[in-house]
């Protein structure tokens, strides 16, 4: 069931989203050669909870961290640890907190020190697919709308579509209705109405879209070892007009 925010609880939500995109930009700063993924975890951590806030990942379904510290092939959920990053590397971070009962909700992906220009085009063609979908963000819209738009975007390059992990509603829970997919079709799905707020998150891989999780549960990879891209925004739709939450 998709629940209709009032504009007090998407203040609300407006609240956690300026946590964690606020976060993002100082974990920015400290990305580099040398740094473990730990190290970005127990930042991460304090920094929410400076806030008067609560990590939204920590401990859910068991997660045991902050944030999900995701390398070159690893699309999503990669949990920190002392792996330190190189030159080269690509990164996604993803984030969550909660506040006064209200979630918030991020995903980027950063280079490490000097990058390939093809990993860079992969990662402005995600970020630029994301923000395909929001335009699509409209109340009269469909989810396909959205969904179709990411996927049309990407697969102009030759880029695969994650199909195992989709975007979603969030509110008072972390993942709540609708799904978003990132890929398929116009004018399907449900309808997008005013009061909806939802995480746009389109992953994208350099080859093919199939994944494998590693033996922690958690981990996933594509299968084709490809560099995968994550980029996300909680997104909502107020007075007929789209707000994206954790843009700062």
């Amino acid at each position: 069931m998709i629940t209709i925010k009032t504009p007090q609880e998407i203040e609300k939500i407006k609240q956690s989203c300026m946590i964690v995109a606020e976060l993002l930009k100082e974990l920015n700063t400290m990305i580099m050669p040398g740094i473990a993924t730990r190290e970005l975890d127990i930042f991460a951590e304090a920094y929410i909870v400076k806030r008067n806030a609560k990590p939204a990942f920590k401990g859910y379904r068991d997660y045991p961290a902050t944030i999900c510290a995701s390398i070159n092939e690893v699309i999503v959920h990669g949990i920190p640890g002392d792996r330190k990053l190189k030159e080269g590397d690509i990164i996604s971070i993803d984030v969550g907190a909660v506040k006064d009962g209200y979630y918030g909700d991020i995903s980027a992906t950063f280079p490490v020190g000097k990058v390939e220009d093809k990993y860079l085009q992969l990662m402005n063609v995600t970020r630029e697919s994301l923000f395909k979908g929001i335009e699509q963000v409209k109340t009269g819209n469909n989810i396909g709308d959205v969904s179709y738009a990411i996927q049309k975007h990407v697969e102009k390059y030759g880029y695969g579509v994650i199909r195992d992990f989709v975007g979603h509603g969030l509110g008072k829970n972390l993942h709540e209705e609708p799904k978003i997919p990132n890929y398929g079709e116009p004018r399907k799905g449900p309808k997008i109405l005013n009061g909806m707020v939802m995480a746009i998150e389109p992953m994208v891989s350099m080859g093919a879209y199939e994944i494998e999780i590693l033996s922690d549960g958690w981990t996933a990879r594509t299968r084709d070892k490809s560099y995968a891209a994550h980029f996300e925004h909680t997104v909502a739709v107020m007075n007929n007009a789209t707000i994206i939450l954790t843009e700062i």
